[in-house]
């Protein structure tokens, strides 16, 4: 399993822009000396948006005490 970015809170790079080399990102340093990117399956891709669909529909702004415009799934 391939190392977890920390450059960006953890959220990894902005764009695709990587980290530049020695700036503490491990992962960006991997990235940056040849490491192969992690691939996705189109599996785990549809089984992240189920659960961010069903996190949103189960979402209640009252209870979050949202303000007048939600912003709880913005990243």
């Amino acid at each position: 399993m391939a190392t977890k970015h920390t450059c960006n809170n953890g959220n990894g790079p902005v764009f695709g822009k990587r980290q530049p080399y020695g700036s503490g990102c491990a992962r960006c340093d991997e990235l940056t000396l040849g490491a192969a990117p992690v691939v996705w399956s189109s599996t785990r891709r549809r089984e992240m948006e189920a659960k961010q669909i069903r996190a949103i529909r189960a979402h209640d702004c009252k209870t979050s005490k949202c303000g007048p415009v939600c912003t709880a799934f913005e990243s």
